[in-house]
């Protein structure tokens, strides 16, 4: 049996805020793979380091849109509370912080796209090994029926 799987992929650039008088654009990718779909994963390619990757609740980052979200290691919230604007990324680990400042825009094309290879709400049915085995009996059986 062959699992199927579909992945969305984004690039998108947003500013690293470092201090209040320090920050720098950086190049993000934006990651989603049908195979876990709760979780959506950003890397981060800061100039000089390794590529740093963060995985999350896709639901966290739709939520984030609209309203402040998220406890503990990921936090995100829109930068104004009129309309559809940049939002604010904060990722924690112990007392290291750091805060990303993403427009909105291409946030909401990324999730809209991974809302069409698994719809929100529909994650369970994505990740029900029960439902494809029982799929996936019924077409052999189909197949056995008609090739004989």
């Amino acid at each position: 049996m062959r699992e199927m799987r579909d992945t969305v992929q984004a690039e998108v650039t947003m500013t690293f805020l470092v201090s209040q008088d320090l920050s720098f654009r950086i190049p993000v990718e934006l990651s989603y793979d049908s195979g876990d779909p709760y979780a959506v994963e950003i890397t981060f390619h800061l100039p000089g380091d390794a590529p740093v990757s963060w995985a999350f609740a896709r639901e966290l980052l739709l939520d984030g849109l609209s309203k402040p979200t998220g406890e503990g290691d990921v936090r995100i919230a829109p930068a104004s509370p009129e309309g559809l604007s940049d939002v604010f990324i904060r990722l924690q680990v112990g007392c290291e912080r750091a805060l990303f400042r993403a427009g909105a825009a291409p946030l909401v094309a990324f999730l809209d796209r991974t809302d069409r290879v698994v719809p929100f709400g529909q994650e369970p049915a994505a990740c029900d090994p029960v439902g494809d085995l029982d799929a996936e009996l019924h077409r052999i059986l189909a197949e056995d029926r008609y090739a004989g």
